[in-house]
């Protein structure tokens, strides 16, 4: 709006539905423009611009639109987006899902105040993500290698450990000579009292929150909220990344939360439908968040993003899991038949996969013997499967004596490579040593993704 017309109060709104008010004859009112919304008893809330026309002005009210009434409404427009105030003061501290202090402390005290929707970043300007981020699970560091400035998720489904291993994954993860320069932003969006209580104390008793900064949307809050979360974690993060220089490892859950808010304020704008009710811009705004990940030339820090999501029925082809795996580098996916069985974390051998991992381990990163290690790793494990559906078909007692030892392999891979303590903290080299000590349970013969000189200076054979 124009600077006369910013001090203007609209009285009134023609319709409230949901989250959404729409307010009549505004002028010069602007896409994402933040609104201070008062109700009857003078209580401000603030809401953001959706759509705008001649007329009117479709706004989102953050905190919800319980209480208000279409005639004694009051809108004013403010001229700007939502920005929040950014500063390394900010770790250690915990925030609700809008950036506001939610630990008694005051405001971050910083002049620097951000629009939580980022600036574009020169596509040239990208630089390629490299280098080895430990996160003292096997499962990831040993065969889907987190790499920084990559965007790895989670896949999980109901009831699966998730919050345990995303609460481990802030724990544990470091650099390797453990620098200082490393960081966390975590977001949380539609969890329950609950369950950020306990992310809350284990950061606390664990010293991760010193270099953790929490933004905590609970299920109870205005379902709008979550959808203002994960901006501003990741404008707190560019901060720390770009101007300060730091490595950011930014850990989001559930991206499902938000993705149901998406469709709520789409059904509520009367907007028509995608895939499974999901607005058709669902791809593009879930973009508009991974790709706020990476490294840019000029700036020493980095961006890494785990998003974790939970897939309803198990279903990796329903739109949330489907087209997060469209815009991000692969995916580490919870099992529940191994869930079942008692293993954890029930990391997925099979459809877990890091695309960007060859780039950030090996000789210089982690061990020369790293990428062929976990290549082999990966052939033997997806022929334990075949030769457990062949055993499902025949009998375990018709097999082969090369298919038994197999099946022997993978049950000592799953019981002691896959499996281990929540907190239990593998350094790199204990997880490459035990993948050897697996592989040593099958003949060299049956070893071809190895070279004869790593075979002679790693192999030795389990009698």
């Amino acid at each position: 709006m124009t600077g006369a017309d910013r001090g203007l109060e609209y009285l009134g709104a023609s319709r409230i539905e949901g989250p959404i008010v729409v307010v009549d004859r505004v002028r010069d009112a602007g896409y994402d423009e933040l609104v201070e919304i008062k109700d009857a008893a003078g209580r401000v809330r603030l809401g953001r611009v959706l759509d705008v026309s001649r007329e009117q002005a479709v706004v989102q009210v953050l905190e919800g639109t319980d209480g208000l009434s279409g005639a004694t409404l009051r809108a004013r427009f403010l001229g700007e987006s939502l920005r929040l105030p950014v500063s390394k003061d900010m770790l250690g501290r915990i925030f609700d899902g809008l950036g506001r202090p939610a630990d008694g402390g005051p405001p971050p005290l910083s002049g620097d105040r951000r629009d939580v929707n980022g600036a574009p970043i020169n596509p040239v300007a990208r630089r390629y993500p490299r280098e080895f981020i430990q996160t003292g699970i096997s499962a990831i560091d040993g065969m889907n290698a987190l790499v920084r400035g990559q965007k790895l998720p989670v896949f999980s489904g109901n009831g699966l450990p998730h919050d345990k291993v995303c609460a481990q994954l802030v724990r544990q993860a470091k650099l390797p000579g453990g620098s200082e320069e490393f960081c966390i932003v975590f977001a949380a969006m539609g969890v329950k009292r609950d369950v950020a209580e306990y992310f809350r104390r284990d950061f606390e008793a664990s010293g991760a929150l010193g270099r953790t900064a929490m933004f905590l949307s609970l299920a109870d809050a205005p379902g709008v909220e979550r959808l203002l979360t994960p901006r501003a974690a990741l404008t707190l993060a560019e901060h720390l990344a770009f101007d300060l220089g730091r490595h950011v490892l930014v850990v989001m859950t559930d991206m499902t939360n938000y993705c149901e808010s998406l469709r709520e304020v789409g059904t509520a704008r009367g907007e028509i439908p995608g895939r499974k009710g999901y607005p058709g811009y669902l791809y593009s705004d879930l973009a508009s968040l991974y790709e706020r990940a990476g490294r840019v030339e000029g700036s020493a820090g980095s961006i890494t993003q785990v998003p974790i999501l939970t897939m309803p029925s198990d279903d990796i082809s329903h739109p949330v899991p489907d087209l997060t795996g469209y815009i991000t580098e692969g995916q580490i996916v919870l099992d529940r038949e191994l869930f079942q069985r008692g293993v954890y974390p029930p990391i997925a051998g099979l459809p877990s996969l890091s695309r960007l991992m060859k780039d950030g381990v090996g000789e210089g990163y982690t061990r020369a013997d790293h990428p062929a290690l976990a290549s082999q790793l990966f052939a033997c494990y997806a022929y334990v499967k075949r030769a457990r559906a062949l055993a499902d078909i025949i009998g375990e007692e018709e097999l082969g004596a090369g298919d038994k030892l197999y099946l022997e392999f993978g049950e000592a891979f799953e019981r002691r490579f896959l499996t281990q303590g929540e907190r239990e903290d593998r350094p790199i080299e204990a997880t490459l040593d035990l993948g050897w000590e697996m592989l040593g349970m099958l003949p060299k013969s049956e070893l071809h993704r190895v070279s004869d000189e790593l075979l002679k200076k790693h192999y030795k054979e389990k009698k």
